[in-house]
């Protein structure tokens, strides 16, 4: 009787695992008011990782590409009573890079993914054409495989994810979830999911709701090769810092390997509503 009660213990727990129950990991928490260092003009040298995490620890500013020095760190804000006294990151085409270069890669390459980001956004100056990153890890070169969170010039929201088959922006390699126009000086909560496995994966795009304002088709590639996830731009584009960068501020950026199921994702949503004060619809 013991053996048999072992044996549907062990069933039970590894039927648990090919459901999915322990597929999702958060491996990226951003949270504005904890783990930043910022210099002496107040701007910020290092964004700490809240997660437990064995190599992604920290996002560090840089100024390679810059001319200017310190012009490529984002600031530190205030307290601020519209986000119910939380904190943030003041972003004017400037970026924070994480340098282990494959801790990401898994994202979009077969675990799957979901994505929370808590942001505000101001008018965009124009870079690269409707690029204006508030994240990303397109890999620099070859086809930019990677995923991407973004607004266009007039501040639609949109994001993607890219499997390095075709260079096309965009297609159906590099399909775009198109949002509304976000408001200025407003804070929203944006959010993407794909979940686990390869060949066409359903990829969902959601703001300040449960239920999704764009839903696509991603073919999965598990042979790309993603690059160093950045926060402020699309990727490490040191070759032109800023052009593909965003003008706002993100209080927070979480990111889980695996796509929530439906009751952890609500459960997700809600809590970040009530404590960034965030009201449903658009």
């Amino acid at each position: 009787m013991i053996c048999s009660l072992k044996w549907l213990t062990l069933v039970v727990f590894f039927s648990a695992l090919s459901a999915g129950t322990c597929e999702t990991i958060l491996i990226l928490d951003l949270n504005a008011d904890k783990k930043v260092r910022v210099n002496s003009e107040n701007k910020v040298i290092s964004w700490g990782n809240s997660a437990v995490h064995q190599s992604i620890t920290a996002f560090i500013g840089q100024d390679i590409g810059r001319k200017v020095a310190g012009s490529g760190l984002p600031k530190w804000g205030k307290k601020d009573p519209l986000i119910g006294g939380h904190r943030t990151l003041h972003f004017k085409q400037q970026e924070l890079v994480c340098f282990d270069e494959d801790a990401f890669d898994g994202l979009t390459t077969g675990k799957g993914y979901t994505w929370f980001s808590v942001v505000s956004v101001l008018e965009q100056r124009v870079g690269v054409k409707d690029v204006n990153s508030f994240f990303g890890n397109l890999r620099n070169g070859g086809k930019y495989e990677g995923l991407w969170g973004c607004l266009e010039d007039n501040n639609l929201l949109w994001a993607g994810v890219r499997n390095g088959k075709t260079f096309g922006r965009f297609d159906m390699n590099n399909p775009k979830l198109s949002g509304p126009v976000l408001q200025k000086n407003r804070y929203y909560l944006i959010a993407s999911r794909m979940h686990k496995g390869h060949g066409n994966m359903k990829v969902e795009l959601f703001l300040n709701d449960i239920k999704p304002v764009a839903t696509v088709h991603f073919p999965v590639m598990p042979e790309a090769n993603p690059s160093k996830l950045v926060v402020g731009q699309e990727r490490d584009a040191v070759e032109h810092p800023g052009k593909e960068s965003f003008d706002g501020s993100i209080a927070r950026l979480l990111i889980y390997e695996g796509g929530l199921d439906d009751v952890k994702f609500r459960q997700q949503i809600n809590e970040l509503m009530k404590m960034y004060k965030i009201k449903r619809g658009e």
